[in-house]
Order: C-alpha cells, then structure tokens, then sequence
C-alpha cells in the first residue's frame, strides 16, 4: 500500500411495441381513413455524466424517433357475414365527426345485429336522409322505438329489439365517446385559457428563497468551514523528486499537522510549499518529524493572519458506525470531500511509503470515505466537523497486502487516531523530536506465533530484553510470547508496536506473556526512547 498516494455506454432500449392490428367489417360501408395513432415516444434512461476528469467518457445514445402504427382493416363479425348482399354498391359514407362537435355516433356500429338496407347511390333523390332525431344511445327513444343502431325492417319500421349483448355493447360504446367528447372540451378549454392569457396550467412554487443556504450541521456546511483550514502541500527533493499530499492549520502560529512521509522528500534541504483553498500558496518548512507515528510538523514562513485552526475531537471515543467525512487532494485533485462511516477501530497497521524505509505503526481507525494517494496527512472528520484522525494508509488489492505500489481506494482507509498524532505534534512543536512509549525488548516480526514473540537470535540477552527496562523489570526473557497489553489481544509484533504507542512514557499498563504455555500477568510502567533510531 502506498501510504503518500494514497461507464460502459448504456444500452438502447428497445422502441415501444407496434399497435396490433384493429380490422374492419368486410360487408360494413368503408370507414373515412384514420388519423395514424402516434406511437408511444420510446424513453430511456440517460448513463449518469462522469464527474470532470473521470475516464473513460462516453456519448449517450440517441433517442429513437417514434413510428405510427400501422391501421389495418378489422375482422369480419359473424353477423354480417351471414347477411345477403346489398342490393345497390355501398355509396361513401359520412365524414367521420369530430370529438366534441356532435354527439352523432356513425351509421353502422361495428357490431350492428344487421346490415342496414343499402342506400341509393350518392346524388339520388331523397339521399342522404335527414338523421334521427336525438336517438337514445343504447336504448329507445322513450315511445317504444328502436334504439340508436337498431336497423330498419323494410317497411322503414324498427324491426323488434332482440335481447343479448348488443345493448350494452352499445352502452359502453356511447359511454366512451361522451368521455372523448369531454375530454376533448376540457383540453380545448385549458388552452384556449392559456393562449388568451386569462389562466395557466402551470404550477410554479411559491415562496422561492433567493439564496440557497446548506444547513451547518450538513456535509455540505461543514466541508465549507473544514476547507478554508485545509492545505495541500507539494514537497520535492533537491533533484526534483517528490510528491503531493494535504495537512491541515493546526494553531495560530502557522503550523500545519501532516504525515511524516508527505514531507520526506523535502526534509533535507528539499522545497516545500502549502496551497490553501482560496488558491493562496505559502513557502514552509519542517518543524519535526517522527517517522514511526509517521506524523509531521511543518511551519508556514510568512503565514497570514486569522488562521482558522481545525476542532480537535476525541478519537477514544469513537464509535463503529459513526460518520465520517475526509478532505485532501487525491490524485492532486484539490479540496476534495468524500464521507463513510467509522468501519472499524483499534485496527493495527504497519505501513511503509515505498521508500525502503522503516515501517510506521499505527492502532488506526478504518474507514470506508474514499482515500486515495494525496490524501495522505489530510483530516478525518466527525459529524460536528472536529479532526479525529489524520489519513495516512490504504490497503490495496493489488499487492495482497499492505504497502507497496501505487493503488486506489477499495473502502478500506486507516487514519491516525488524533489523541496520538496531539501527543507528538506537541512534542515535535517543542524538541523537533519524536517521543515514544517503550518497553524495550527486540520483538521478532516474522515469528508465526499466537501473539508477539521476544526475539531470542540476532543480538545479546541483554539487548533483546534490557535489564533495567520496564519488561526486564517485569521478568520478561527472551522467547516470551507477550498475548494481552492494555486489556487486548495481541496477535503479533506488529499489533504489539501499535499498542505501545497509544500510551504515553510513564503510564502503567497490565501486560500478559506465555513462557511454556503458561499465561502470567504483569504491570508494567512504560519508559521512553527519544528519536527515530
């Protein structure tokens, strides 16, 4: 893992289905031609637009122009069919009435009992004859008549009404054409309002505040106080090498806390710079690092005034779950916020830069906020905007492990709890040197034991258990497996290391070890070791 550095185009959807075909009767008097129903227009929905400067881009997809459907001629109803042909060719039939404009339905339903008699051809005597005079839909005219639709006997009389389905067919046909009619009316109603501007369909909100204001308990409001205090810092070396990362205002004199490998590369007479949000670059320099806690101090030269010193929180109190929200420069992207939550506490890492150098270890907070190389050294905040830890490693899938090669976030960053990186900012402020919470016995790393081993080869008795050391003093020898510190487990050296360094010199803890399978319990008061060795 490197701790410093730290869509498909979407498918077409189909066009909207073809309308089935409606037949027509064959013997029934040739229908007006129909206006050609316009298809459905065929939705999609659009890929989401990838943010500025994420690849690979792509078009979006055209939308496909909508196709009428094809009108086709209806089946013939088996009562006509059984009808004798018409005396006389069928002359042409009515114009079709429009929605609205006459509650006439046409001459001939589609499901009429019987062919009416065939009228003489257009332009004889007597044709067309006069309508009806306000026919009943569906039923009789009040005197006994036939209903509307019911053909003529051939002596122009009603023939009988026969019971069955007709009337009701004839029912719901009326029905649907008086709620066309309708509709159509109160269509053109609301546009004729509109066009004479004497009313509007629109619906517009009222009361529409004039500047939109974020909540200052919201992500928003408090990524907007948190980024005016946010830097982010290029460090180079004298040949040119170096990298980008982010810190944050510590106090008011101008120093900024970061991570100790962000400002490696410039701590020999390298260059160092910080650039705020407002786009204001200031020249810096190394105050102190401490390259185990990988923490770092670093001083503007000229800082301006009103720095706005971030909150500091209290990282022992942090609960799984709780949110979360980190601000850096990944990738060199600048003032960058992304959220999660707390996904795990006291998670033991050891993380190295690439560099070749010595590990630093940490009992980190894990969390799911996106954290990428350039993150390094930036905040991780609460839910009320106060630091509770400073970003400094990733795990990544490349490499099956931690450190090594350059990789980007999968949900699983690791920040320095803030009461540790406090108890070494203060310090580095006022020695410039590191300050760590020992022991001091040889713990060997590679042992593939229940616990942290004592190193038993590689040096002297006495070296590898000092004397007059707190573990010495406590009985400890080398080949004991130390199990428990503080009331945890420990699983291994290196989670061991990353305990220690929660406490401060002089603390007193509880320590257990095993010697020949047999578990003994100790207090142990911690010494101190000043510098990196």
């Amino acid at each position: 893992m490197s701790t410093e550095n730290e869509g498909t185009a979407a498918p077409t959807p189909p066009a909207a289905p073809p309308v089935p075909p409606v037949a027509a009767p064959v013997d029934a008097a040739p229908a007006a031609p129909a206006a050609p129903t316009p298809a459905e227009p065929v939705t999609q929905q659009l890929p989401p637009t990838a943010a500025p400067g994420a690849e690979p881009t792509q078009q979006l997809p055209r939308t496909p122009a909508a196709q009428p459907a094809p009108v086709q001629p209806a089946p013939v109803p088996p009562a006509a069919a059984a009808q004798p042909p018409a005396p006389a060719p069928a002359p042409a039939p009515y114009p079709a009435p429009a929605y609205a404009e006459s509650p006439v339905p046409p001459v001939t339903p589609a499901y009429a009992e019987a062919p009416a008699p065939a009228p003489q051809a257009m332009g004889a005597e007597g044709w067309p004859p006069p309508p009806p005079a306000a026919p009943a839909y569906g039923a009789g005219d009040g005197q006994g008549g036939g209903g509307w639709g019911v053909p003529l006997a051939t002596d122009g009389a009603p023939q009988p009404k026969r019971k069955g389905k007709g009337g009701l067919i004839a029912g719901v046909l009326a029905a649907a054409l008086i709620a066309g009619g309708v509709g159509g009316g109160v269509g053109y109603w609301a546009a004729d309002r509109s066009a004479n501007g004497s009313g509007s369909t629109t619906v517009s909100a009222g009361n529409t505040p004039k500047d939109l204001k974020r909540d200052a308990g919201s992500v928003a409001g408090l990524a907007a106080g948190a980024l005016p205090s946010v830097v982010t810092i290029e460090a180079s070396a004298g040949d040119g090498e170096g990298g980008t990362g982010t810190g944050f205002v510590y106090d008011q004199q101008g120093h900024i806390l970061t991570n100790n490998h962000v400002v490696a590369s410039a701590a020999n007479g390298g260059k160092l710079s910080a650039t705020f949000s407002d786009g204001k670059k200031y020249e810096a320099e190394v105050v102190g690092r401490a390259q185990g806690y990988d923490v770092a101090v670093i001083k503007l030269k000229n800082p301006p005034s009103g720095l706005k010193p971030l909150p500091l929180g209290d990282s022992d109190k942090v609960a799984v779950g709780d949110s979360t929200i980190a601000i850096g420069a990944p990738f060199g992207l600048s003032n960058t916020v992304t959220t999660g939550i707390v996904s795990a506490k006291n998670r033991p890492v050891a993380s190295g830069d690439g560099s070749g150098g010595k590990n630093s270890y940490m009992s980190a907070l894990q969390t799911d906020a996106s954290i990428n190389p350039g993150n390094s050294g930036g905040p991780l905040l609460d839910s009320r905007g106060a630091v509770i830890g400073i970003n400094s490693a990733i795990q990544s899938a490349g490499n099956g492990g931690f450190g090594g090669g350059q990789a980007g976030s999968i949900g699983l960053g690791f920040a320095i709890p803030v009461n540790q990186a406090k108890n070494v900012a203060e310090s580095l402020i006022k020695t410039g040197k590191p300050v760590y919470p020992a022991i001091f016995v040889s713990v060997d790393l590679a042992a593939k034991t229940e616990g942290a081993k004592i190193s038993e080869t590689g040096a002297s008795a006495n070296e590898l258990v000092e004397p007059n050391g707190p573990a010495g003093k406590a009985g400890l020898k080398p080949g004991d497996v130390i199990t428990e510190f503080g009331g945890k487990p420990i699983d291994s050296g290196p989670t061991l290391i990353s305990e220690i360094w929660t406490y401060k010199p002089g603390d007193t803890v509880k320590l257990t070890y095993l010697r020949g399978g047999k578990p003994t319990t100790v207090d142990i008061t911690l010494g101190s070791r000043v510098g990196d060795k």
